[in-house]
């Protein structure tokens, strides 16, 4: 299904994906057999409103479908290929990371579709499949829109730092037909897109992709880290706010939707820390009084767990405190 011709570049690509900033990556045109890219965009779910939750539990305006055998007979086979030594060897060759394993149990990857208006902020993704303690080594994104204009936004934006604006190296690609891009992921592979805004009348109304992952048994001993999930960093404020400018209307929804994201934030840590400590109490409880003293040092741990947890809220309200200063 990849396009023999990727393959037979193999070494090309493999060297632009090492050698490449701010993180390994590479972007390959026409990356599938042209009648598999065509396929795929034909048998594209409809947009479902029950796959397109966020992480706050709000309908969205971002569908995935994980399950791609339920697609269409198409996804079926696509999926079978996807976790096929075929396809892993492949990428493999292409990226010089040996050892990889198929994402069997399809976690968040699948089709993804992004309407109009939806913006995806800088992030770093999970690190690890938890069902099979793999780590999560390689994004692989294929994009199925027939056209694109850059203006529209929703272009991968690949960062170095995105909490350091001024400093920040970018990397960025239109998400075009049939257009791969692949990258490493690891603690600093920050990567989004910006607000979708597709005109009216456009012969495309939602950026649309698919989405896989792979894993390996083990990785490089200095880009281990503990399990966690996504990390988002929202995106500064524009920078044409500054000291003397006339605020618009465009201007200050642009500073409501940001505060907003903030503000859900904030939510959502608030009530993972009282999720943890109800998670702790419970084991607490559970714990024999006998064995009080040895698990002395398992509840100083866990304290200071919850101390971060707790650092990690004040941080983002201090955050917010300073986005108000600033436009004052």
């Amino acid at each position: 299904m990849i396009r023999a011709n990727v393959i037979e570049r193999a070494d090309e690509i493999r060297s632009a994906f090492q050698n490449a900033s701010p993180f390994r990556h590479a972007c390959i045109e026409n990356f599938l057999d042209e009648d598999i890219a065509k396929q795929a965009l034909a048998d594209f779910p409809d947009f479902d409103e029950d796959a397109a939750r966020n992480e706050f539990g709000d309908v969205g305006r971002k569908a995935v479908n994980t399950d791609l055998p339920r697609i269409s007979p198409f996804y079926a086979r696509l999926s079978d290929y996807l976790v096929s030594d075929d396809f892993v060897n492949a990428m493999s060759a292409l990226t010089g990371i040996a050892g990889l394993k198929p994402d069997v149990n399809q976690f968040g990857g699948g089709t993804h579709e992004n309407l109009d208006g939806q913006s995806l902020d800088p992030h770093v993704d999970f690190n690890y499949d938890m069902a099979t303690g793999r780590h999560r080594r390689i994004n692989l994104l294929i994009y199925l829109n027939p056209v694109w204009d850059e203006a529209w936004g929703g272009c991968i934006e690949l960062h170095r730092n995105p909490r350091d604006p001024e400093h920040d190296e970018t990397a960025a690609f239109a998400p075009l037909f049939n257009r791969a891009v692949m990258f490493e992921t690891n603690e600093h592979s920050w990567h989004g897109f910006r607000r979708i805004a597709i005109p009216p009348g456009s012969p495309v109304q939602s950026r649309k992709c698919l989405s896989i992952y792979l894993y390996t048994d083990d990785r490089p001993e200095d880009e281990i880290a503990p399990p966690h999930g996504t990390f988002y960093v929202p995106p500064p404020l524009p920078d044409t706010l500054v000291e003397g400018h006339t605020l618009t209307g465009e201007d200050i929804a642009e500073i409501r939707d940001r505060i907003q994201r903030w503000s859900h934030w904030l939510e959502f840590h608030q009530k993972r820390e009282l999720r943890m400590s109800r998670e702790i109490e419970d084991l607490r409880v559970m714990v024999a009084p006998e064995a009080h003293y040895i698990n002395r040092g398992v509840r100083h741990h866990v304290a200071a767990m919850l101390r971060e947890a707790g650092e990690v809220v004040i941080a983002l309200g201090n955050a917010v405190g300073r986005l108000f200063g600033r436009n004052r």
